[in-house]
């Protein structure tokens, strides 16, 4: 079973020399699944691994079909024997099936089930709120980024133009989890404590 762990290593080894740029993108894609870990509880290592490993199909030794999340995908389940949740983390991140249908492949993305929504939400939030260099960003910076990148005729503008609100609505489900998870208690007066309740 591949842990948080062995995936930095799996995602180091394949783009830190090659595409140190999508390197930088990843580690910050996994600080920041580190960060829910409060909302996520059981589910936090799935969510961390499938950070690390969700650009992996960029790597030229990955890559087959040119899109990335199947290739990653297919990569895990094929070579590594990654779990299947995080094989269908990967395959469907941040929007991969609408992009699949775009690219005519819509039957490829479906060699994975649909993950859960909530943890498809996490992946996706913490994809979207990781800038292309390794910064943190919001959602609207990085799809704005996005479509700056990549030309209005490219599959990749057209596939985040259908998919923007869904992914918004992901980005925001997991927000607002987070604000839920955060209790505010006045004591004193003015001195404020939050306190960050245990994940059921």
């Amino acid at each position: 079973m591949i842990k948080a762990n062995d995936a930095r290593h799996i995602a180091r080894s394949l783009l830190k020399s090659e595409l140190p740029r999508r390197w930088a993108h990843t580690k910050r894609v996994a600080r920041n699944a580190r960060s829910l870990a409060q909302i996520l509880g059981d589910d936090a290592e799935v969510v961390e691994t499938a950070a690390w490993l969700h650009d992996i199909g960029y790597a030229s030794s990955v890559a087959s079909t040119a899109f990335h999340p199947v290739d990653g995908a297919r990569y895990l389940r094929d070579a590594l024997g990654a779990s299947p949740l995080v094989c269908q983390l990967v395959a469907h991140h941040t929007g991969a099936s609408v992009e699949a249908e775009e690219r005519g492949m819509a039957a490829v993305v479906e060699e994975f089930p649909t993950p859960p929504m909530n943890l498809l939400d996490a992946v996706t939030y913490c994809d979207l709120t990781a800038s292309v260099d390794g910064a943190k960003t919001t959602v609207d910076s990085r799809l704005a980024e996005i479509f700056i990148r990549y030309s209005p005729d490219h599959v990749v503008h057209q596939s985040i133009t259908r998919s923007a609100p869904t992914l918004l609505r992901s980005v925001y489900r997991v927000e607002a989890r987070l604000a839920a998870s955060s209790v505010k208690v006045r004591v004193g007066g003015s001195l404020e404590i939050v306190v960050n309740p245990s994940p059921h």
